[in-house]
């Protein structure tokens, strides 16, 4: 027998979302206290008030609870209601499928930053040139179909398993190594529980956090080192907060404040002494020609803070600086409620842990911790670097990015213990600290305020059960990476001969080869058990498995009903207070056929219940239920709408960082390209045609012909609205009249040209190489000046890429 108990018990997780379940504890407190009648708990023998002995059991607070929740995306109606929620579904999709790509393509982009640094050094061979070039590789996004009906049934159980009991999952996160880790998280967080917004997935996905931070607590020997170093656990933390709910809540809480900082580009709020020193001399050299003798250079830190005019430019710097953080706190702490749940939840379970492992921990201590995975996974990375999650257009300039360093520092520092071994200037922001430390210990420990979701997940199960069809969208290399690493891990994960999971890996013998990127295909692998009885007929299953009554399940299902009834015919709901007869007489005699048939069910269902005394024959409960009921959807609509909107956003932010990615990933390989044309690598070692590109039109070129391609026009006022031109010299009176023209002499090699409208020769002009822009780029250079504007250099690379290299 498997360890794990088998039946009701073991599942515990299954399709609760697809019935509209709220993710948000405030929703979901909703919903209970609609399926509740919205009043206290009932007193013994009575249900919401209902006539007669009906069981008021768990089990039937959650038959209604479900009924409740498919009120809320009834597939049979088609009101505002069920129109917005059905966009808000297909958005979620979007989302969850796009999170993925984007994952995937940061992967690649990291792994070609290192590989195009050697290449720019000279120093790759042939051999590893071939290897990147195949990592460029499109894969390909057709769906396929997996060669092997039998072997992709046992995939089918495998992945059910892994799915439905995340304990091995989290196990198998603990043993593999760095290298490994990124590939598996893919295959978790965004294909296994790839539907980031169902509580299915979700809610199973923080049960394989929870063992995974227990396990991580448990071998844990200081408690400094908690959660804090780069290890598995830690990169799994910080990929969890990039999946769709945490992307669209730094959207929605971060995006304005930022963008309101970095509108102010010449606003310098540096407050180390030994920086503000050098900018002061500098300043003082470029004014005056020279430096008194009293104001060398390279002077140490200590010398720096002593000078009295770098003190008095400081001192109103931290005013502001302290000013600026708490508006920031402000923010933060004012969202609250908008924070994910399963971020939440998280911070939860860091709390449990810390107060079991380490009982004399102080409160300061337990929220340090928490800190650390709120403000050092999720808030200050997005704060730091803004471009990077895309919540501002362009590359912020200098000083505005400096000042959000600072901050992040800050409110980094308020989240842990300060120390300020490295950096002792930070000591002057100590106010900060000391002002706002109650404020924060307030909100971390409000943070893990959340309800725990272990009952829905029991509700789960049995609507997984007794769907149809459970399917996995899953690239042939996720499955067989899984399947290597699974068994690589065998006799960790599965010791005994008759584990499940055992089973399923000795069925599936050894793992096959990964595939090359090019027949990479995603298939469609149906999920299910042969350890699990499907449940076919939901009533049924509640009726053995609980003690609900039939006459619980005929009330729910009739109200039910006339909720559907209510939604789908206009205007018959405006008179109050409702009269159910009459609503379902009306629906009986439509000229809708559908709603006929339910008209006349659901009269016999009242009369039916009236007769047993299950209600009395005003039906004044059900009355009340149904209202309160149409209420909450009510409700509920501009609460869909709301969510929708934000998430609109949050789609086009996401697609705008895949676009960036891609554009960087044609970068690489044009670079590629010419050093392999120029080294013989390539097909042909001659000089190609083209920047970057073997091929113009398709066509390979002829050796020894050079195609200048360009010039192409790009006006000022373009280049700026792109985020090309990050900064500009040019009067503003001036700028519609400037134009550029870009011309490609030889691939590889860019002329950009600055004109003005009416002259015929240029006012200057920069001959820019690939490999330099990319150079600078691996240096982490951010701007690039030709003197009367700083172009963006990721920005120009992309249109570099875009104009040329895919003609």
């Amino acid at each position: 027998m498997d360890p794990t108990p088998s039946g009701t018990n073991t599942r515990k997780s299954v399709l609760l979302a697809s019935y509209g379940y709220p993710t948000q504890p405030g929703l979901a407190r909703a919903v209970s206290s609609v399926s509740d009648g919205g009043g206290p708990n009932p007193p013994s023998g009575h249900v919401n008030g209902r006539k007669g002995s009906i069981s008021t059991t768990r089990s039937s607070h959650r038959y209604s609870q479900l009924y409740s929740m498919a009120a809320e995306q009834d597939v049979e109606v088609e009101d505002d209601l069920a129109r917005a929620q059905k966009r808000l579904r297909e958005l979620k999709t979007k989302i969850s499928t796009q999170s993925k790509k984007n994952f995937v393509l940061e992967r690649d982009v990291r792994y070609l930053d290192s590989r195009i640094a050697l290449l720019i050094q000279n120093r790759m061979a042939i051999a590893e040139q071939r290897e990147v070039a195949e990592h460029l590789e499109e894969a390909d996004s057709t769906d396929g179909l997996f060669p092997d009906d039998r072997k992709l049934q046992s995939y089918g159980n495998l992945f059910f398993l892994l799915q439905t009991e995340p304990r091995h999952i989290a196990t198998l996160c603990r043993l593999v190594s760095l290298t490994e880790i990124d590939t598996l998280l893919q295959t978790v967080m965004f294909t296994l529980y790839g539907n980031q917004y169902e509580s299915r997935e979700e809610h199973l996905l923080l049960t394989m956090f929870q063992s995974v931070l227990s396990a991580q607590f448990e071998s844990a020997t200081e408690f400094g080192s908690l959660l804090r170093a780069n290890t598995p656990v830690s990169r799994m933390m910080t990929t969890y907060t990039r999946r769709g709910p945490g992307q669209s809540y730094l959207k929605t809480v971060l995006s304005e404040r930022i963008n309101n900082l970095i509108e102010h580009k010449d606003l310098n709020l540096e407050v180390n002494p030994l920086k503000v020193y050098e900018q002061m001399i500098n300043q003082i050299e470029e004014d005056t020609g020279s430096l008194p003798p009293e104001l060398p250079r390279g002077v140490p830190p200590e010398t720096a803070a002593a000078n009295k005019d770098v003190q008095a430019i400081i001192l109103p710097r931290l005013g502001m600086l302290m000013e600026i953080a708490n508006l920031f706190l402000d923010t933060i702490i004012e969202s609250l409620d908008q924070v994910p749940y399963g971020i939440r939840w998280i911070c939860k379970q860091i709390r449990s842990l810390t107060k079991r492992k380490y009982p004399d921990a102080t409160d300061f201590s337990i929220c340090s911790l928490i800190g650390g995975f709120f403000f050092l996974r999720f808030i200050n990375p997005a704060i730091v670097t803004p471009q990077a999650y895309m919540l501002v257009d362009g590359l912020p300039s200098k000083h505005p990015r400096r000042t959000l360093t600072l901050i992040a520092k800050m409110l980094q520092n308020l989240a842990n213990k300060p120390t300020y071994a490295k950096e002792a200037y930070m000591i002057t922001l100590n106010p900060f600290v000391e002002n706002n430390k109650t404020r924060i210990n307030k909100f971390l420990n409000d943070l893990c305020e959340v309800g725990d979701f272990y009952e829905s997940l029991e509700m789960d199960q049995y609507m997984a059960l007794s769907k149809k069809e459970i399917n996995l969208h899953i690239t042939l290399n996720e499955l067989f990476n899984t399947h290597h690493l699974l068994s690589q891990h065998r006799d960790a994960l599965a010791p005994q001969e008759k584990h499940h999971l055992r089973i399923c890996l000795n069925e599936l013998g050894s793992a096959p080869s990964q595939v090359p990127r090019k027949e990479n295909k995603t298939i469609v692998l149906p999920l299910f058990s042969r350890w699990e009885t499907p449940i076919q007929d939901l009533h049924s299953t509640f009726l053995q498995e609980t003690n609900i009554t039939q006459a619980d399940i005929m009330y729910m299902e009739t109200k039910s009903i006339l909720v559907q009834l209510i939604r789908s015919i206009p205007g018959i709901a405006d008179k109050r207070p409702l009269d159910l007869m009459k609503i379902a007489e009306t629906a009986a005699t439509t000229k809708d056929a559908i709603l006929v048939r339910k008209g006349i069910k659901v009269k016999e269902m009242l009369l039916e219940l009236e007769s047993q005394g299950v209600v009395d024959d005003h039906f004044t409960f059900m009355t009340e239920e149904v209202t309160e009921e149409l209420r909450h959807l009510g409700n509920l609509r501009e609460k869909v709408n709301e969510e929708a909107g934000n998430l609109e956003s949050v789609y086009k932010t996401i697609g705008d960082h895949n676009n960036y990615l891609r554009s960087q990933l044609d970068s690489y390989k044009a670079y590629l390209q010419n050093v392999r044309m120029q080294s013989g690598g390539g097909s042909g070692s001659g000089q190609g045609s083209g920047v970057g590109v073997v091929t113009v039109g398709g066509k390979e070129a002829k050796k020894g012909k050079q195609q200048v391609l360009g010039p192409f026009k790009f006006t000022h006022h373009q280049l700026e609205k792109d985020g090309v031109i990050a900064e500009s010299n040019v009067p503003e009176n001036r700028r519609s009249n400037i134009f550029f023209n870009i011309t490609s002499p030889i691939p590889g090699t860019f002329i950009i040209a600055l004109h003005y409208k009416g002259r015929d020769k240029a006012i200057l002009e920069m001959d820019l190489k690939l490999d330099d822009l990319l150079e600078k780029q691996q240096d982490q250079v951010q701007l690039l000046d030709l003197e009367y504007v700083h172009f963006n250099v990721n920005k120009i690379l992309a249109l570099l890429t875009k104009t040329f290299i895919k003609r």
